[in-house]
């Protein structure tokens, strides 16, 4: 996908931001909207459909974390990569936007050539998935990757990217344990660091949503599926 293809969504409620971030983004070639709060985010991302949405998480009315989750809901927008843009850096609040369903965590303040580097290695995912047209049928289980569709039982489950993506890894491999420290390079790659406890929030959700015995805990080492 060429740049000129790929729009960015920037949501911050202080414009100074909305402008240096934007203006960088768009001397890279990319088409970039803006949206002032968590609401409007929405009503533009329904619109645009972008392949990426940066998002502020401190906003009024509604902020970033109710935001990510109402997109995330939103079939059409379940494939959009969204990080995070916050000058909070504690590890609850990271660990909070991942189960709101964010990819990703940039903390302000970031220079603008940082942040183009970050946008790049972001928007790589999109190229791997492009090639990517595999699916696997598993305990029941129907997982469409370039569709980023599950079928369970004949009803269709929207999982938020990073869930989608351990679950198509685990169920790639039925019984194969999976070490962290591989999940974390082939679901969120050497150019993200996250902790450990990001595995196990995702693991989580994916037993609430999915099936609390498929997903097993070999401790001290990671995580398979039992099908």
């Amino acid at each position: 996908m060429k740049k000129k293809d790929i729009t960015i969504l920037l949501v911050d409620d202080e414009q100074d931001i909305l402008e240096i971030v934007g203006y960088n983004l768009e001397q890279e070639g990319y088409k970039v909207i803006t949206a002032l709060d968590g609401k409007e985010a929405i009503s533009k991302a329904k619109k645009a459909i972008p392949q990426l949405i940066i998002m502020d998480v401190m906003m009024p009315g509604m902020d970033g974390m109710e935001a990510c989750e109402h997109i995330r809901r939103i079939p059409e927008l379940s494939n959009v990569i969204i990080t995070f843009l916050t000058a909070r850096s504690e590890d609850y609040s990271q660990v909070a936007g991942f189960e709101a369903g964010a990819d990703d965590y940039i903390t302000k303040p970031i220079k603008p050539k940082l942040l183009v580097s970050k946008v790049k290695a972001l928007l790589r995912r999109l190229k791997t998935d492009e090639k990517t047209s595999d699916t696997l049928f598993v305990a029941g289980l129907e997982i469409n990757r370039e569709e980023y569709k599950i079928v369970k039982n004949g009803e269709e489950l929207i999982l938020p990217r990073k869930e989608f993506e351990l679950l198509y890894l685990l169920a790639s491999k039925p019984g194969k344990v999976f070490k962290r420290e591989e999940i974390l390079d082939k679901v969120w790659g050497n150019e993200v660091i996250v902790g450990g406890r990001t595995i196990d929030v995702h693991i989580r959700k994916l037993r609430e949503k999915i099936d609390e015995e498929l997903f097993k805990t070999i401790k001290g080492v990671g995580y398979k599926l039992e099908a």
